[in-house]
């Protein structure tokens, strides 16, 4: 098939996302695909008449991504853009992913993983892999998926919802919400735009810091146990990962840095708690309308009790990725992941509106 790896974009988790739609674009050639990498707001500036002869580019326009300590400068990769249009899309993706029988999101993040994308895919009749518009809309936004959580009986922090402050709201927030605490964007994702303060002055300070990712917050109890993943592939869910960060937080350094955590899988549980975990994971899958496959992420308490904290609906899919590893403790190669996300997405009845 011909398949266009969308990828970066103005997310702040832009750099995860050019290395998963690498590691995927490569993958899906080694498979007999003809895929190409496409930065979805960079673009493709120089395409051939012959639009299709594209897909037969050498290593798939695949570059020399990777990840650094800290998230993307998004205002420098703004001025790179020869054009310099306010489109999110760059030149020639809506063309390239019309002329492909299949899109494969590599996005993360705003703009991507949030159903703006998917939405305009559906309206222009493009095939894509993973879930629709509405489910990665309610699960990109953290408050809707906690009332889904509770709605469908899935434990979860007791939590406080934030629409809108200001920096003069801070002190009176500071003062009357509880610590220690979880605050986070609701529409943040790998660990950007989340604090973890234990005082008072951090919790102050937190608000003002994330002000920079967005007006718009909940702040939850803060959880103490073991961290876990779990991943959802079809209609089945797949073997936890336990994550322990060196620092202690599992943060964006912690995620994306060699050696910076450990993870173990399938993680050193008991048979009922995995269960627990996978059930609660499904449910949450189903409940938001989810397709295809996702990931949810968990705090095991010190009693054994799992609490959910979010799901992720397009999650990480480099080489070294949490999904990858779970799809692998079930004799799931890489490729073969790869190969199994488009198979079922490729068969999915879309419906615009």
């Amino acid at each position: 098939m011909k398949i266009v790896v969308l990828a970066g974009g103005l997310s702040t988790e832009r750099a995860v996302s050019l290395v998963t739609g690498t590691g995927v674009c490569r993958a899906l050639r080694e498979n007999g695909h003809r895929a190409i990498l496409v930065d979805v707001f960079l673009g493709v500036e120089d395409v051939p008449a012959e639009l299709e002869t594209l897909f037969d580019a050498p290593d798939g326009l695949c570059g020399d991504a990777r990840i650094g300590t800290a998230a993307p400068d998004l205002e420098a990769v703004r001025r790179s853009r020869k054009d310099q249009s306010r489109r999110l899309l760059g030149p020639n993706v809506l063309e390239l992913c019309q002329a492909a029988d299949i899109v494969f999101l590599g996005l993360h993040g705003q703009d991507g993983e949030d159903g703006r994308i998917q939405a305009a895919f559906d309206l222009l009749g493009i095939r894509y892999t993973g879930s629709g518009y509405l489910g990665s809309g309610m699960a990109m936004d953290k408050s809707i998926t906690k009332m889904v959580m509770e709605n469908a009986g899935i434990p979860t922090a007791p939590w406080r919802d934030i629409p809108s402050y200001t920096e003069t709201d801070i002190p009176a927030l500071a003062a009357e919400l509880e610590v220690p605490c979880a605050v986070k964007v609701v529409n943040g994702g790998s660990s950007i735009g989340v604090a973890l303060p234990d005082t008072k002055e951090e919790l102050e300070q937190a608000l003002r810091d994330l002000l920079r990712y967005g007006s718009h917050v909940i702040v939850e109890k803060k959880l103490y146990g073991r961290e876990l993943t779990v991943g959802v592939l079809g209609d089945r869910y797949l073997p936890a990962v336990e994550i322990t960060a060196q620092s202690g937080n599992f943060d964006y350094e912690a995620k994306y840095q060699v050696g910076a955590s450990r993870e173990v899988c399938p993680a050193p549980i008991t048979a009922e708690q995995q269960a627990e975990m996978g059930e609660y994971a499904l449910k949450l899958h189903r409940a938001l309308g989810l397709s295809v496959y996702s990931r949810t992420d968990f705090i095991l308490d010190g009693e054994g009790r799992p609490w959910c904290l979010e799901v992720n609906t397009l999650p990480g899919l480099t080489a070294a990725s949490l999904v990858p590893k779970e799809a692998a403790a079930v004799g799931m190669s890489y490729n073969e992941l790869c190969e199994e996300i488009v198979r079922q997405s490729y068969d999915l009845k879309r419906r615009a509106y």
